[in-house]
């Protein structure tokens, strides 16, 4: 669950269903679910790693997933989770519904920029400077997460949606990279007018 989401009885958190949404993929335990998130959602969606196991908890208390038991051989037992039908159909309902884009960001970088008259414009220059670099590095792995998707799920019948979701991501890098161009020119100036 991210920070002051909260679960109402019978009423799901988006971070669950998220959680739905990965064991729709395939059955898997809560440690499956935390090595696959930093892989997947979690270049868009931040998850709580304490809130996995109480939320699988739940969720099978409410029928939404099954959970099976693995023995362990001279190791701690395995539990693995899959949807029921149920989880199935809540999945799809919430799928369905409209999204709800009401978050608002909280970004540093621009609170910093919003009162930069406090400080020289070099101050902020270093900041953007910052996200630039940050955003290059980023593009990067962006390139390469659609290559390994495309040689590693060529068939898989997800990949087309997959590299949406990626695509979104290099549309937001490429609008950052833009937007430290267009800062850095507008710094420059600045600089040079206290320069007068």
């Amino acid at each position: 669950m991210k920070a002051g989401e909260k679960a109402e009885k019978g009423r799901l958190t988006t971070s669950e269903r998220a959680l739905l949404g990965l064991l729709s993929l395939r059955p898997m335990s809560g440690y499956d679910l935390r090595q696959l998130i930093p892989q997947s959602i979690g270049h868009f969606w931040s998850e709580s790693y304490g809130q996995i196991y109480p939320s699988l908890k739940r969720m099978t208390a409410e029928k939404l997933l099954d959970k099976k038991t693995e023995r362990g051989k001279g190791r701690p037992d395995r539990h693995v989770y899959s949807l029921t039908e149920s989880g199935r159909e809540e999945l799809r309902g919430w799928l369905r519904a409209p999204v709800e884009l009401r978050n608002v960001a909280r970004n540093e970088l621009l609170l910093k920029v919003f009162f930069g008259t406090q400080v020289a414009p070099e101050e902020v220059r270093k900041h953007v400077e910052t996200l630039r670099e940050e955003a290059e590095l980023e593009r990067a792995e962006h390139a390469g997460i659609v290559r390994h998707l495309k040689k590693s799920s060529a068939n898989n019948p997800q990949l087309p949606y997959w590299l949406m979701t990626v695509n979104m991501g290099r549309h937001e890098v490429n609008a950052k990279l833009a937007w430290c161009r267009e800062t850095l020119q507008e710094l420059d100036r600045l600089e040079e007018r206290n320069k007068q």
